[in-house]
């Protein structure tokens, strides 16, 4: 039985793709060609044969702006929106939910720019995120494969069985975990500008219907673009010994369909329609959900191809400052395909790197790295060579923390042994070190005394922050190396991958070294600033916390990051709901 439905469904895909869409797109094309036509002939009637090229440019904006208005007859385009006069109408949400001065749309294809076929669910980057940080990598491969039936089956199929896949036994806590640190920063790398900017503009209160499962889009739609609600797919839990799971099935009355929900959400109970809707050109569905509205737009893909639709890190919601994962590209389905290929031999390359660093000298290790791909990018104002003279202590570099290879690349650079000392370090990574390294007790005097002894032997590198950032910000300087010498040298530290991060809050830190080192061509960017002045330290009347201050600063303007006031237990509180400690 199953052979000839997957024939019917092949034959359903044949006729409509193919000849019904095909037919109903030159269709439009013919009347758009039409209507296009006609104005040029009352044009030219109009106009005298000797139009200048003014003339000229001001007629060919009239046929596209025209053609654009007849492959759209329903609903106007979104840049044809304009904002109500009388903002105090648009009012924010009250205790009623159903308030009719309420913007309507959804997240997949509207919110959102679309990067995957829609012969696959645009929105599978995001379940693969789900599965690869949240599930397992087997459960990744899975939903990868699916790929290869998916083209054939209608869209709410492919819904059903991309989540059964993703969410079938998984935690509802892991789950929690991704929609919280890894999903927002994929989110708003891919808000789409202009749907963004009316959303962001309105001052309607704001309620988005779609078809896939609230967990994964309602905790980025509430907390970052402050949505008043969400309606979505709810997902069954189970649970089993004290823990939930997801069944990978919808619940109660199954998938949502927008139109529908939005019926019950507002016509049903009070009459009232949405003031405003925005759907997307390519989406059937879209138009009938959209239609309920009072005042509907369309976002239409094509219009926005030759322009720049991404949202700029300045004018995020909020700050992207931490989030965790493994994965630093969306994975659309090549792209996964491609990681997946790639993994064994990224493997196999990051034990070579490693083994190159632990076994072999500095400059014959920084040879053979450059040979496999990794490019370091050094640059010093000065040098300091040689165990410190007999009284004296040895130098204290201080570096941004990027990752816990930035002590590693910097004694390959400098040529020289040094001591990194680490608040938190897995025994696997202080195994493969290439250099001494010292854990410290969060103990303020053990570690001023443990460091004092240390500086008395030789060079020292330590991370004031506490805990790696990926983003290009500095969280605060820890004061308590500036007690310890007056011979400080600040080093601005910058890393670049496009695979895999070499940081994790709730994974395993231990494979940090080996996820950064699994990229193809993975970037270091070292530069040595000049010693600090005696004056700005504490010999010279500096405390310890303008010392420290001064140094965050000059880092960040020689990185072009930004300061903050954050710590190591406020990023893993936001990441992982822990204080950080490796026990």
């Amino acid at each position: 039985m199953v052979f000839p439905e997957l024939l019917v469904i092949l034959a359903e895909w044949v006729l409509y793709r193919l000849l019904a869409n095909s037919c109903y797109r030159a269709a439009r094309k013919l009347r758009g060609y039409g209507f296009q036509l006609k104005n040029l002939l009352s044009l030219s009637k109009s106009q005298p044969l000797n139009n200048n090229s003014h003339h000229h440019h001001q007629l060919q904006n009239q046929q596209n702006q025209q053609l654009q208005d007849s492959l759209n007859p329903l609903f106007p385009s979104i840049t044809k929106y304009q904002e109500p006069p009388d903002k105090n109408r648009a009012c924010s949400v009250s205790s009623d939910h159903h308030h009719h001065h309420t913007l309507v749309c959804d997240i997949d294809g509207v919110l959102l720019r679309q990067h995957s076929s829609k012969h696959f669910h645009t929105f599978f980057p995001y379940f693969m995120l789900v599965a690869f940080e949240g599930g397992s990598i087997i459960r990744a491969i899975l939903l990868l494969l699916s790929c290869s039936f998916l083209w054939a089956l209608p869209q709410e199929t492919k819904l059903k069985i991309i989540s059964f896949i993703t969410f079938s036994g998984l935690r509802v806590k892991d789950m929690d975990n991704v929609s919280r640190s890894v999903l927002p920063k994929f989110f708003l790398e891919n808000l789409n500008l202009q749907v963004y900017d009316i959303w962001d503009r309105s001052s309607y209160s704001k309620v988005v219907f779609t078809s896939l499962p609230q967990v994964i889009v309602e905790m980025f739609l509430r907390e970052h673009l402050n949505a008043d609600d969400v309606v979505g797919t709810k997902l069954q839990e189970i649970e089993v010994m004290g823990r939930k799971f997801f069944t990978g099935l919808a619940s109660g009355s199954g998938f949502v369909v927008k139109h529908k929900s939005a019926k019950d959400y507002f016509l049903d109970n009070n009459n009232k329609k949405p003031a405003l809707g925005i759907g997307s050109s390519s989406s059937s569905q879209d138009h009938i959900f959209i239609s309920l509205c009072k005042e509907a737009y369309l976002w239409n893909e094509e219009e926005s191809m030759n322009k720049n639709n991404t949202l700029p890190r300045e004018r995020y919601p909020k700050p992207l400052i931490f989030h965790d994962g493994r994965l630093a590209f969306l994975p659309t389905p090549f792209a996964t395909l491609a990681m997946f290929i790639w993994l064994p031999i990224g493997f196999f390359l990051s034990v070579f790197r490693i083994s190159v660093g632990v076994l072999l000298p500095y400059h014959v290790a920084n040879f053979l790295a450059s040979l496999s791909g990794v490019r370091i990018t050094f640059k010093s104002h000065n040098l300091y060579n040689g165990p410190p003279e007999k009284g004296k202590s040895g130098v204290l570099y201080v570096c941004n923390h990027r990752t816990l290879l930035d002590p590693v690349f910097l004694t390959t650079s400098l040529g020289k042994p040094l001591t990194a000392v680490t608040y938190s370090l897995s025994k696997f990574s202080e195994l493969i070190a290439p250099l001494k390294t010292v854990s410290l007790k969060r103990d303020r005097k053990k570690d001023g005394e443990a460091m004092q002894r240390l500086l008395s032997k030789g060079d020292l590198v330590v991370c004031p922050e506490g805990t790696t950032c990926r983003e290009p910000y500095l969280l605060r300087f820890s004061p308590l190396f500036a007690e310890l010498t007056e011979d400080i040298v600040p080093v601005a530290v910058d890393a670049r991958v496009s695979m895999f991060y070499g940081t994790t809050a709730s994974g395993l830190k231990c494979l940090d070294p080996i996820f950064f080192l699994m990229n193809p061509r993975p970037v270091y960017c070292l530069e040595i600033l000049k010693k600090l002045p005696k004056e700005m330290t504490c010999a010279g009347g500096k405390s310890s916390f303008e010392v420290a201050n001064f140094i965050q600063g000059e880092l960040a303007r020689v990185l072009g990051f930004e300061c903050t006031n954050l710590t190591r237990k406020d990023k893993y509180l936001v990441l992982a709901g822990n204080d950080g400690i490796v026990r």
